[in-house]
């Protein structure tokens, strides 16, 4: 039961990750039609550049704050300037080739210029074990949980409850009736990759520490998050929470009772089925295109 337990809150705490990453993935379909196949490479890439700053003697919490900078510039203002707004004149499919061949690079250039082993990252949340209704949690997967949660409802409250997220919804549902009522389109499909950015660099923080800062560890953040919002339902930013969750659950639980070597099978089975069953994901809405 125990062990049981602690699966559960580890899952609840990786699905959580999962969820932020996958939110990314939503918020920029909704905004600006972008689907970022160099996600999971996002979430790598904060983690080596806040090893780089801490290479050159910086102490950990200015390292997290000029990482976190480093991504709103790069991974924010700069993936929007220098390759989405030149690619999406051509067409979504261009685009998301581009993003696929930027996640090669940026893989390779970390492979070349930091390392091709494996680092250590150090972890904002204590580490160690903690007894809950007695029985003995990892006291880093609460930490993580906790702190993925909060991003969360922060996230949620920006959207819901302030004008900011009111305009960023309406460039969502129809950007042309947007322009009209007033509002600044363009800004807030700006706001939008430089939240993503944000998601991804907090992401990296939370998750590098468990699986340690690896050139190779976006390809399965990336893959993971984006079934997550498949499954969740691409066009919901709480479709994509609730799938992050799931599938952050299900791969635990079947790395533990199933087996380690076919756990990235179980979280592809239930995309399957979900495509095949409720294609719009199990908290999404059907979408209707005129053609």
């Amino acid at each position: 039961m125990s062990n049981l337990l602690d699966l559960l809150v580890a899952g609840l705490a990786t699905g959580a990750i999962y969820a932020i990453v996958a939110v990314g993935f939503t918020l920029l379909w909704q905004t600006s039609q972008t689907i970022n196949f160099a996600q999971g490479e996002f979430v790598m890439l904060p983690a080596f550049l806040m090893l780089a700053v801490m290479h050159v003697g910086a102490p950990f919490w200015l390292a997290i704050i000029l990482g976190i900078l480093l991504s709103l510039l790069l991974l924010g203002l700069g993936f929007k300037l220098l390759l989405v707004d030149p690619m999406l004149r051509h067409g979504v499919l261009p685009l998301a080739i581009a993003t696929m061949a930027l996640a090669i690079g940026i893989k390779e250039a970390v492979k070349q210029f930091f390392s091709a082993e494996a680092s250590p990252f150090p972890s904002i949340v204590p580490v160690g074990d903690v007894s809950v209704l007695g029985r003995v949690v990892s006291l880093q997967s609460l930490g993580v949980l906790a702190l993925a949660i909060a991003a969360v409802i922060g996230l949620t409250a920006l959207l819901n409850r302030t004008s900011i997220g009111h305009q960023m919804q309406a460039t969502a549902q129809n950007p042309t009736v947007a322009r009209i009522i007033g509002v600044p389109v363009e800004r807030m499909i700006l706001l939008t990759f430089l939240i993503n950015a944000f998601l991804v660099a907090l992401a990296s923080l939370l998750i590098t520490p468990i699986y340690l800062a690896k050139f190779s560890s976006g390809e399965v953040l990336g893959q993971a998050a984006f079934i997550a919002a498949i499954v969740g339902g691409f066009n919901q930013v709480r479709g994509a929470i609730a799938g992050g969750l799931l599938i952050g659950v299900v791969d635990n639980l079947a790395a533990a009772y199933v087996s380690t070597q076919y756990r990235a099978a179980v979280p592809l089975i239930l995309l399957i089925v979900i495509i095949l069953f409720r294609p719009q994901g199990l908290l999404g809405r059907p979408e209707e295109r005129t053609v």
